[in-house]
């Protein structure tokens, strides 16, 4: 069933942002921290069995000088410079293994994943370790850790992480650093939301299904997990809610979209549970660059898969050729 507004309503839809008076002084500090430490890139030659690109097993300095990993794959014997994709991933997910992500390096694009630090355990493993604790109480799942502190909070490190993602992408002799695109779903799009915001001259957007955005409506409208964590969370520490959606109110994709100038692309589906359409149209509606948005009303979570994959490999070879 649809489990949403109905489509005039979502295309009007326009949230009241809740936004920190110093939203903009918090990224900024974090990210300044986060700049301290030398990023350190290292792509270690990897060899995967296959013979049409080239991969390196990538690691940097994310949030706190932590190491972080990815993997970079490239058409074999490139030359560049190429244009580069940034893969976010979702929920739970880690980076897998490099033939798990050869869409784009067959377009003949440079790939950059990054892994996802203290997750791969749900669905696709991951090696990036998260050694900050949560300080605290919370509901198995990264949502609600150090939910309590804004600076202890887990999407406080992630979107750092991806920064120096971005950083360490560009970094590479193969990338032509003007023509980086990031791109992912779920929790990948909220990634690539916050990427849009966080680094001023990308080159595109694909968010697709995004999370994180609109998080308070979101938890009213759904009970399906990521976002039936923080329910959970929520009716347990009953006389903290306020607290909680303070510190969450810095990691809204809301805010995000209000800041972003990079050209975007969103997707959205109208039977999604997990991130319902209007969390993702009021993300859409208050996003500040040039946008467009692919609805898919009979679909859920999984939005337009590979025929939505399609559609961004067009719209790649129009934009970067």
């Amino acid at each position: 069933m649809f489990v949403d507004l109905p489509l005039d309503q979502l295309r009007a839809y326009l949230p009241e942002r809740r936004e920190p008076a110093d939203f903009d002084a918090f990224w900024d500090r974090t990210l300044a921290e986060a700049r301290v430490h030398d990023l350190n890139p290292v792509f270690e030659p990897y060899e995967a069995d296959l013979a049409l690109v080239d991969v390196a097993d990538v690691t940097f300095a994310g949030f706190g000088g932590h190491p972080i990993k990815g993997w970079f794959i490239a058409p074999a014997g490139a030359s560049g410079p190429l244009p580069c994709v940034m893969e976010f991933i979702g929920y739970g997910g880690g980076r897998g293994r490099p033939h798990d992500w050869l869409l784009w390096p067959a377009a003949g694009y440079a790939t950059f994943v990054m892994d996802t630090r203290g997750q791969g355990g749900t669905w696709r493993s991951g090696d990036t370790p998260d050694p900050v604790g949560g300080n605290g109480a919370q509901i198995p799942g990264k949502l609600t850790q150090g939910v309590f502190d804004r600076d202890d909070y887990y999407y406080r490190r992630l979107y750092t992480d991806v920064v120096r993602a971005v950083e360490t992408a560009r970094s590479h002799p193969l990338v032509d650093a003007g023509r980086v695109v990031v791109t992912g779903g779920s929790q990948g799009g909220g990634m690539a939301l916050a990427a849009a915001a966080l680094v001023p001259d990308l080159a595109y957007a694909f968010v697709n299904v995004p999370f994180m955005c609109d998080i308070r409506r979101a938890v009213e409208i759904t009970d399906e997990d990521p976002y039936g964590e923080l329910g959970r969370f929520c009716g347990i520490h009953r006389t903290r809610v306020e607290d909680i959606f303070a510190t969450l109110d810095y990691f809204d994709g809301l805010h995000f979209a209000a800041r972003a100038r990079t050209p975007a692309r969103f997707s959205v589906a109208l039977r999604d549970g997990v991130t319902p359409a209007s969390t993702v149209f009021g993300a859409y509606n208050h996003y500040a660059g040039p946008k467009d948005i692919t609805v898919w009303p009979f679909n859920g979570h999984e939005g337009g898969e590979s025929q939505q994959a399609l559609e961004q490999l067009r719209l790649a070879r129009k934009i970067l050729g």
